[in-house]
């Protein structure tokens, strides 16, 4: 019988993480949700039966290290799937260090960090990181320069990990969504003083899917950078 896939999801809880969760989960696979506090990993567990937990906070990432290391981790892993994300708009005339902090933290110096913790896991099975970044993080506009900069960063965190890893059998995706429908996307709306209509954007599974084919695709390719835009 063929080995079940381990995947850690972070982002789990709601929008394109919560799309790629069930999925994974529905066909068997083992998950093991990364959750900020104790709380909500009950929560995710009580959602997806039989996962596993991870309890730490990606606001704050010099404490990831720490916290992880106090708890049960995975012997192997066949993918990291960074789907987490804050998103906070502004000029940058206005925005302070806290925002930008904030987002940095979050949306790029923690998906390094879990990716440094979890490398060996993943090494030991050539197993694959997916980023899922946004397409600020290839164009940024007004009032998204602290958002498309942690995006951007996750972008160069992506391209450099794949060259460093290529020789260990590491595969390194990033998937770069447009605006897709989520609490994400409402805060945005919200943001932007613009009314917000779900059924403009892409749906959370059009994204999952994506991202499920990519740790599907067969061992003698890889899919480096894809772009999900919307279709309607």
């Amino acid at each position: 019988m063929a080995r079940m896939a381990t995947h850690l999801i972070t982002g789990a809880g709601s929008g394109i993480g919560a799309a790629v969760a069930r999925r994974l989960h529905a066909r068997g696979d083992e998950l093991i949700l990364l959750a900020r506090d104790a709380g909500r990993a009950k929560e995710l567990a009580a959602h997806y039966e039989g996962a596993r937990t991870l309890v730490a906070d990606l606001a704050d990432p010099d404490r990831i290290s720490k916290s992880l290391g106090m708890q049960p981790m995975p012997e192997r892993l066949d993918s990291l799937l960074h789907i987490a994300g804050i998103v906070d708009l502004g000029p940058i005339a206005e925005l302070r260090p806290k925002t930008w902090h904030q987002q940095l933290n979050a949306n790029l110096v923690s998906p390094a960090e879990l990716t440094r913790l979890f490398l060996p896991h993943l090494r030991a099975v050539k197993g694959q990181v997916v980023f899922v970044n946004s397409g600020a993080g290839l164009n940024a506009h007004a009032e998204w320069g602290a958002y498309a900069a942690s995006k951007h960063g996750l972008k160069a965190l992506a391209d450099s990990l794949r060259h460093e890893e290529h020789g260990n059998g590491v595969r390194v995706t990033s998937v770069y969504p447009g605006r897709t429908a989520s609490p994400m996307q409402a805060k945005v709306h919200s943001q932007e003083g613009k009314e917000y209509d779900a059924s403009r954007w892409i749906d959370p599974e059009s994204v999952a899917t994506t991202i499920i084919t990519a740790i599907d695709l067969p061992r003698d390719a890889e899919i480096n950078d894809v772009t999900v835009r919307p279709g309607r």
